[in-house]
């Protein structure tokens, strides 16, 4: 390996890098969580198509399938151009979002409801490629970084709910307001994932402590970071080259991975499953009618998401991060008590229960789902930790396919 970066300018770039992970991860969910935050735009436009549930049950499948694939092929696959792609994708599938709007007018129908379907199935396409190349690229970095970008996740959705509640409240009382803010709302989002293809591919491989762990993992036989390495001034050498002792690039496959960690791969599916079983769809279709009208679902939506955003930051406190392999799948678990606390309190409570309940459920989330991401990986070499990133991935997102599927279920018994 040539250009390897010292060790003491291995902090050089740190608090740059985590920012960058923070937008990054912002960008690999800002696109869709603009999708499932303009809601209340598409529950006027096809009020008979129940798209929160419908737009999430065709993303799904996508995004599985594309992460699958990834996984599978996870040694062979240029990190840089997947991610790249990814955020490629996302811009210009939430261009067409907008386009579609603008040719049509804004007029509802089963076309233009078909075409929304359709670029849903981009953004999941896109979201394979980022999520788990991301995920698997920062779990051999430092736990910052990825606890950064997870937090980011969390944080594109506590924005996208700002934003909707300042251009609803902004065009509230014009003609088309409804319309007009989604419109102002996508065209943000635009120049967002703009933002984020930039940032990863002019601005993130430079970091100096980026290419020391990028350096390291190559070291140790990754082959996923040549070309990243190469974007930030690094050529690697062949194994001959260096005089690397062939055993020290020897690295666990993905089964054996997944078998060794198992339980955090169905600690992650369980999370998903129960919080997608629940939100968005339950909580823009089966809490009544209330006081707020028409912006409770986008207050019980933006409470979610402000307090997954806290549930993630937590863990930096060392002293309450969650680290026992049992204590965590005891906790998640218990998560599942949840379910009749939401049917009860849809039926009986009023909308101050609902708000707290939706606040914990985010909570409990963010915390769980950064207390896994941070723990799995540690006691690895590079290869096998960007490995176990994409493997836990694929299982979070399985989780959320299955939770999606599920939230059908809340319909029995409601005349569909």
């Amino acid at each position: 390996m040539a250009g390897t970066d010292a060790a003491p300018a291995r902090l050089e770039g740190k608090f740059a890098a985590m920012l960058v992970c923070w937008l990054l991860g912002n960008g690999c969910l800002f696109a869709w969580n603009s999708m499932l935050t303009i809601e209340d735009y598409y529950t006027y436009l096809f009020p008979r198509y129940h798209s929160s549930r419908v737009l999430t049950l065709v993303y799904q499948p996508f995004v599985f399938t594309t992460t699958a694939i990834f996984t599978y092929n996870e040694a062979k696959i240029n990190t840089r151009r997947r991610n790249i792609f990814g955020y490629l994708l996302f811009f210009i599938s939430t261009l067409l979002v907008l386009v579609l709007d603008l040719a049509t007018s804004g007029k509802g129908g089963l076309g233009t409801f078909i075409g929304i379907c359709a670029l849903s199935a981009v953004f999941g396409v896109a979201d394979g490629n980022v999520e788990g190349g991301m995920i698997g690229d920062l779990s051999f970095m430092q736990p910052e970084f990825l606890q950064s970008f997870l937090a980011g996740f969390a944080a594109s959705g506590v924005l996208t709910s700002a934003l909707r509640l300042i251009t609803k409240a902004a065009f509230e009382n014009s003609k088309d307001g409804l319309r007009k803010g989604a419109i102002l709302f996508l065209a943000i989002t635009c120049l967002f994932e703009l933002l984020c293809l930039l940032l990863y591919a002019y601005v993130f491989p430079k970091l100096p402590i980026v290419k020391y762990y990028r350096s390291k993992a190559a070291s140790e036989g990754s082959k996923t970071v040549s070309a990243d390495l190469a974007a930030g001034g690094i050529q690697t050498v062949s194994q001959q080259e260096a005089k690397i002792d062939p055993k020290q690039l020897e690295r666990l496959s993905t089964k054996e991975l997944l078998l060794q960690n198992i339980d955090y791969a169905i600690d992650m599916f369980l999370i998903y499953v129960l919080t997608l079983s629940i939100f968005p769809g339950f909580l823009y279709e089966d809490t009544g009618k209330h006081s707020l009208g028409s912006w409770y679902s986008l207050v019980l939506v933006a409470m979610y998401n402000s307090w997954d955003l806290i549930g993630r930051y937590i863990p930096l406190i060392k002293v309450i991060k969650l680290e026992s392999r049992k204590g965590l799948t005891i906790a998640i678990l218990s998560r599942f008590l949840f379910v009749p606390a939401f049917y009860f309190t849809a039926k009986y409570g009023d909308q101050g229960w609902m708000i707290a309940l939706t606040s914990i459920l985010g909570l409990s989330n963010g915390y769980l789902t950064v207390c896994v991401f941070t723990s799995a990986p540690k006691g690895y070499k590079g290869p096998e930790q960007n490995a176990l990133g994409n493997v836990l991935v694929l299982f979070l997102l399985g989780g959320i396919f299955s939770g999606s599927i599920l939230d059908w279920l809340w319909l029995i018994g409601q005349g569909w």
